[in-house]
Formats: C-alpha cells, sequence, structure tokens
C-alpha cells in the first residue's frame, strides 16, 4: 500500500479543514473523529465509515490492524507527520475517520426524552452533557445557536462516542423546538426552583440546559413547565452544567426505575 506524504493533496485539505473548520463541517455534514475508542464505538454503533486513516506507526499497532479490518474499507495510509498535520491531540494514535453527519429522521413530537443546549459556549461541557445524555438514555439533543459545535475534536473527545448514539440537531429557534417537543420541559437555576430529588420525572421530559455565565434565558424559564434546582452546601454558587446535567438525567433515570416516584 502506498504512503500519502503530500500536504498539498485535496483529500488532506479537506480532512485539515474538517477538523479545524465548524463551518465546513456543516456545509459539507462531515466530521473527522480521531482515536482508536471513537473509532470503535462509530463502528459497533454507525457503520462504516466513509474514509479511514492511518499512520504508518498505526499501521503496526494490533488494536488498529483490527479497527481496520471491522470497518470493511480499505484505509488510507499516511506518513507520521501528514497524520500529525491532521490530527487535533497532541500524541495521536494513529488512526481516525471520516464520518457523515446524518438526519436521523427523529420527530421531536414522538422523543420520550430531549435534551435542549441554550447557548453552552464550552466544547468540553457541550461534549460532556452529551455522554451522560447518551449514558442515560436520552434520544434526542438540540443545540440552540450559540452553542459550541458538538463536532468540533475537543466536543468528540469530551462525549467518549455518546454522539453516535444521539441525534443531534442545531436550531436558530430553541423556543419553537421545545415547544414542538410538547412534554414537560424542565429547565435548571442555581437556586429558586424545586430540588430535583421532589419533582415528577414521569412522562416525556424536555431538559432545559443553559450557557456557563447566564443560564438558562428569561423567554424559555418563562415556557418551562418546572423550574429544578440542585440543593449544595452553602457556600457554593453554582455547579458546572455539564455536572447540573449528569445529576438531573440520573435523577431521572432513577425515578424511572422506580415506576416514576420522586424520593
Amino acid at each position: 500500500m502506498s504512503v500519502l506524504r503530500s500536504r498539498e493533496n485535496p483529500r488532506v485539505r479537506h480532512w485539515q479543514r474538517l477538523v479545524r473548520d465548524a463551518r465546513a463541517r456543516r456545509s459539507e455534514r462531515r466530521a473527522l473523529i480521531e482515536g482508536a475508542h471513537l473509532v470503535a464505538a462509530y463502528l459497533e454503533q454507525v457503520g462504516r465509515p466513509q474514509a479511514l486513516l492511518v499512520s504508518e506507526d498505526g499501521s503496526r499497532r494490533g488494536e488498529i490492524e483490527l479497527l481496520t479490518r471491522r470497518a470493511a474499507i480499505e484505509p488510507v495510509l499516511l506518513s507520521n507527520s501528514l497524520f500529525r498535520s491532521i490530527a487535533d491531540t497532541e500524541a495521536p494514535t494513529g488512526i481516525a475517520a471520516e464520518i457523515e453527519l446524518r438526519d436521523s429522521g427523529h420527530r421531536l413530537e414522538d422523543s420520550p426524552c430531549c435534551v435542549f443546549l441554550d447557548g453552552i459556549q464550552d466544547s468540553g461541557n457541550v461534549g460532556t452533557i452529551l455522554r451522560s445524555a447518551a449514558a442515560f438514555g436520552v434520544r434526542d439533543v438540540v443545540l440552540a445557536k450559540g452553542c459550541a459545535d458538538p463536532w468540533s475534536p475537543k466536543a468528540l473527545r469530551a462525549g467518549m462516542g455518546g454522539h453516535f448514539a444521539l441525534s443531534l440537531t442545531e436550531t436558530e429557534d430553541l423556543l419553537a423546538a421545545i415547544e414542538r417537543f410538547g412534554g414537560k420541559a424542565i429547565c435548571t437555576v442555581a437556586r429558586g426552583g424545586t430540588p430535583v430529588h421532589d419533582l415528577n420525572l414521569s412522562g416525556r421530559l424536555g431538559w432545559i440546559f443553559g450557557s456557563e455565565g447566564q443560564g438558562v434565558s428569561e423567554a424559555l424559564v418563562a415556557r418551562a413547565t418546572h423550574c429544578a434546582t440542585i440543593p449544595m452546601a452553602g457556600g457554593t454558587e453554582s455547579l458546572n452544567v455539564a455536572v447540573t446535567a449528569a445529576i438531573c438525567l440520573y435523577e431521572a433515570r432513577r425515578q424511572l426505575s422506580r415506576g416514576g416516584v420522586p424520593s
């Protein structure tokens, strides 16, 4: 197999754009995932990628050889230096994949549980919320304009494969998406809401999580069926939004296992 070495190659430039440019990801409906864990998760939950990239050193690793066989696609072999020019990590493991960002075809009206993200700008927080959403059985996540790109390398790493179990939608009008969902809409507030463990979290739930600094917008708070607060010890101002999301989604899952009964 020949080794690709030129940085001027059109495919190499394409992959570099997918890593570095959110606009390219959105317009082309493609992303690049990097690392053995993410590639394995994609193969397990979605299937064959559009392209598989392997570095010279990576091609000698047993784990990557197995992933290449599972992918059932001829890999593109890159020189180590060329692979590093594409990779977003400082010490790349030697495998990446180009994937298609497909529309799931899910209707929000039919979703049993949805997460709505309002202005969350940190990619790590977005990815961690997606990881928790997938872990606790959420099917749909809707991100408002102003949120970090969920398909950025940092968000993908934080998501640890959770992206591939979810339907992700970006919207200009989060309020309209919540109206279309139509179930209970529960927003989280730092103080003054109902303790989350006292809420009845049965039925179709739409969780609204707000930005790290400003929280949920006033319009969305006004639309919410309930405002939820996580009780904390004195002297603690607030929780990180990704931690808040994990606690709330866990509580909903816990109640579901008990027949929808609050504590």
